[in-house]
């Protein structure tokens, strides 16, 4: 870690936000965890995250409690902490109810969404368009809440039960994986056009385009997890029927 992030998270607060060292190594965990820097499953030390994020064990307990809450950590009796690790089933059927219900979000943007809420909508890609990583094609990184296109599509539906389905709890585990999957050939690039297509028909007002490019967008994201597991089980079985 640079010495400059660990500098920032000894400080108390920001002068200018109140931002608190549990503030700041609660959101750089995160960033680790749903980058795969901290891989699912593995196990946490607390004398091991208080030395690298610069934090005495105060601020960093109250990181882990809310890392907890948003489910991205489990504490397991008589093991310790670890990040969450999702199976293929599991994820599988949540990436079936996010192309039904983040489809119906979409449809719902195009009838509820302002030109104003659209235009912010451009500037978050174009946000995202700047990121040496996705100019590389190597991934495509999604900051939480209002920097994630997928979260303002969601708010943008006006719907609150969406809302509530989309982004609470699911919405960080399914961050976790996103990101992770998304560290496939070809697909950064290509999940960034799908966005922009999204945002068109959202923009047009078509509300059935705007739904079957979300569904087409998330699904290709599914068949991607796929291919991984059936790859890792190939590799693990050579030769096997």
């Amino acid at each position: 870690m640079s010495e400059a992030l660990v500098v920032g998270l000894q400080d108390t607060e920001d002068a200018g936000g109140g931002i608190t060292r549990a503030d700041r190594v609660f959101s750089a965990i995160q960033d680790a965890i749903v980058k795969g820097e901290m891989k699912p499953g593995s196990k946490m030390s607390e004398a091991d995250l208080a030395s690298r994020y610069g934090v005495s064990r105060g601020p960093l307990r109250e990181a882990l409690r809310r890392l907890e809450g948003r489910k991205l950590i489990t504490r397991i009796p008589h093991v310790g902490v670890r990040v969450i690790s999702l199976s293929m089933t599991e994820l599988i059927e949540i990436y079936q109810v996010r192309e039904e219900l983040e489809g119906m979000a979409a449809r719902l943007a195009a009838r509820h969404m302002t030109a104003d809420q659209v235009q912010g909508l451009r500037q978050v890609l174009r946000m995202h368009q700047q990121q040496a990583e996705l100019q590389e094609g190597r991934a495509y990184f999604q900051s939480e809440g209002d920097f994630d296109f997928h979260y303002r599509i969601v708010q943008g539906s006006g719907n609150g039960v969406l809302m509530q389905m989309l982004c609470g709890e699911l919405y960080h585990r399914v961050r976790l994986y996103r990101y992770q999957f998304s560290v496939t050939e070809g697909r950064p690039h290509k999940a960034f056009q799908e966005h922009h297509n999204i945002i068109e028909a959202i923009a047009a007002g078509d509300g059935e385009m705007a739904e079957i490019l979300m569904q087409r967008h998330i699904g290709a994201a599914r068949r991607n997890i796929e291919e991984h597991f059936s790859d890792l089980a190939e590799q693990v079985s050579p030769g096997q029927n």
